[in-house]
């Protein structure tokens, strides 16, 4: 009986043991219930809508660039692109190699695709490529039952109509670099076919040329894969941008340069800086850096001597010789220690200590006076000058002109040049300067460099009455460009009399009996444009050299001949544009670069390229009194 009563309290402890648990695991369950249903309901069900909806970002239209007159220069085409899903090809080797035989596609293209669909979801499209013809999407789409995997879509393309013409101002557009995703926050540039600015105008206005992403809300399983789209809202287009070029003009002088094997022409309008035409030649193919540039094509143009990615308009840097002698004229007159008047005689060289500084006439050319000098390009009349003045007053004048320093354009890449002095070489090569540096320098030679640009904006300012024009590319984007519409730019602070020395003798090398450019005066009637030549050598030419004239010899190697530059500006009463033109090894500024600029100029006149300009063909300081 006993033992009886112990197994029933035994049995009841068990009971309560096994009911307290149930209790309290079904308690437990009721507190997490209420916890994920009531407590944290709003953030579950925040989780699980992000699980089932994807938001993705969508690339907006790119913003049209055009020239002056709204030509198109850089637009966005429909193109056809091929792409390949990786479960669905099952062998995405086999399969491309398939699609190898249908249309033009490299093995290293086909590795770099192997490579992308390692790292993807295999439900993920790669490109494979893209700007397919029509022909291409019609063979692919006939053999499409054996090319599983293999889709074909739209999309758009940044296409350049004008190719070569406009490369080195336009740019191009290309893949985003991982330097370019550590710098830049924009959510785009994580898009894989995304394409940003790389040079030129494309590169200098990315930002506004971009715009601005989209958002479509896509519906996805629970392993990712597409279902359907729930909603899109449009992105921002990019903003249109105008430029100052002139296309014509442009493709005129690209082809006057073409027969060069490297030269460089600007164009500006002389009272607001706007750039008419900027070629630099060799050059290259925009369109072909848009999907990616092969190895093959990029070690070529890497790899040319010639440099054909280089825009030499505002990176090449050249001695202007004697397209600088207005600089050491100039600063001369301003200091008072030569006048219009003064003379000096050049009987072919001139001597410093021990040293001899040549006129490039052995021969001389006799007693001359300021504009006499500039018409014959005579080197001993500026030797003269620069030792009277100083190397310190012509750097200083030089700096007004722009020499030196970056100028501003809105373009990457621009270079400052070089204009010594006393200090520069003080504190960059810890040398004192020498008083026969100063004659070269006095002549454009020695230390002294200068871009195609600031030749162009060095003889704008001098044919505008002494004004800081500044050069522009994308009308309206800049503050001076502003200013440039019924407001004078700033005074370099010279005086009118001394510029208008200078420029007779401007006039007289084009149209003087002597002038050393008088075969390429203007073929118009009434029309006269005013200029300087200039010849700058690229090494220094020995004694035994000059004394067997070794350094005139037609057969030396090309990288020993001297530079061939000239600068003008026309018409010479009221000036409108002003033109420089480098031919790299041509020897003479005479006889190559002379007749390129004269040829531009004439194309200028005629296609009357400066519809802006205030008061049709007048400028702003033409009206002070």
């Amino acid at each position: 009986m006993y033992q009886e009563a112990d197994r029933t309290r035994c049995f009841r402890r068990r009971l309560l043991l096994l009911g307290g648990a149930q209790l309290a695991l079904f308690g437990g369950l009721a507190w997490r219930l209420w916890q994920l249903q009531v407590r944290d309901h709003a953030n579950y069900q925040l989780l699980a809508e992000e699980n089932r909806i994807n938001q993705r970002l969508t690339v907006p239209p790119r913003g049209v660039l055009v020239d002056r007159r709204g030509r198109p220069l850089a637009v966005n085409v429909p193109t056809y692109r091929v792409r390949i899903v990786k479960e669905q090809a099952k062998d995405p080797r086999r399969v491309l190699e398939a699609l190898s035989e249908i249309i033009a596609l490299d093995r290293r293209r086909i590795e770099e695709v192997l490579e992308l669909l390692r790292h993807y979801r295999p439900f993920v499209p790669v490109t494979v490529r893209e700007d397919l013809s029509w022909e291409e999407v019609a063979r692919i789409a006939v053999r499409s039952p054996e090319l599983p995997g293999i889709l074909l879509d739209s999309g758009l393309l940044r296409r350049y109509p004008h190719g070569a013409v406009t490369a080195h101002v336009v740019g191009y557009v290309g893949p985003v670099s991982e330097a370019e995703l550590a710098r830049d926050d924009d959510p785009l540039l994580r898009l894989p076919d995304f394409r940003i600015g790389k040079s030129g105008v494309e590169r200098t206005y990315d930002r506004e040329l971009r715009g601005r992403a989209g958002l479509s809300r896509i519906e996805v399983n629970a392993v990712g894969r597409e279902i359907r789209e729930v909603d899109r809202r449009e992105g921002e287009e990019g903003a249109d941008l105008q430029l100052s070029i002139d296309l014509d003009l442009q493709r005129y002088c690209m082809d006057r340069l073409a027969e060069q094997e490297a030269a460089a022409a600007v164009v500006l309008e002389v009272s607001t800086g706007a750039v008419l035409a900027m070629a630099s030649v060799p050059t290259y193919d925009p369109g072909a850096f848009a999907g990616g540039l092969s190895v093959a094509l990029w070690r070529q143009l890497a790899g040319d001597p010639r440099h054909p990615l280089v825009n030499k308009c505002i990176r090449g840097q050249y001695p202007p010789g004697s397209t600088f002698k207005m600089i050491t004229a100039l600063a001369a007159l301003e200091a008072g220690v030569a006048t219009p008047a003064t003379e000096v005689f050049c009987p072919g060289h001139m001597s410093l200590g021990n040293a001899r500084f040549h006129c490039w006439r052995s021969s001389g050319h006799g007693r001359l006076g300021l504009v006499q000098a500039l018409a014959q390009s005579c080197d001993v009349y500026f030797y003269e000058l620069a030792r009277r003045v100083g190397i310190d007053a012509i750097a200083a004048t030089a700096r007004k002109f722009g020499f030196g320093e970056r100028l501003g354009i809105d373009l990457p890449g621009e270079m400052p040049g070089l204009m010594p002095d006393t200090k520069w070489k003080r504190e960059r090569l810890k040398q004192p300067w020498q008083k026969g540096e100063t004659l070269v320098c006095g002549i454009g030679q020695g230390f002294v460099s200068a871009t195609p640009l600031q030749l162009a904006v060095m003889t704008a300012r001098l044919c505008n009455g002494g004004r800081a024009v500044h050069p522009w590319i994308v009308r309206g984007r800049l503050a001076h460009v502003k200013e440039g519409r019924g407001i004078a730019p700033p005074s370099l602070g010279l005086r009118r009399e001394h510029l208008e020395w200078v420029l007779k003798g401007m006039f007289e090398v084009v149209n003087g009996p002597r002038g050393t450019a008088k075969a390429s005066a203007l073929p118009l009637p009434g029309v006269f444009m005013a200029g300087k030549t200039g010849t700058s050598q690229v090494r220094r030419i020995s004694r035994a050299e000059r004394a067997i004239g070794a350094h005139k010899r037609k057969d030396r190697p090309r990288e020993e001949r001297d530079h061939a530059l000239f600068v003008c500006f026309a018409p010479h009463d009221r000036p409108r544009f002003a033109v420089a033109v480098v031919v790299e090894h041509g020897e003479s500024g005479a006889k190559a670069a002379a007749p390129i600029a004269r040829d531009i100029m004439l194309e200028a006149l005629r296609l009357d390229a400066a519809p802006e300009t205030p008061a049709r063909g007048q400028l702003a300081w033409a009206k002070e009194p």
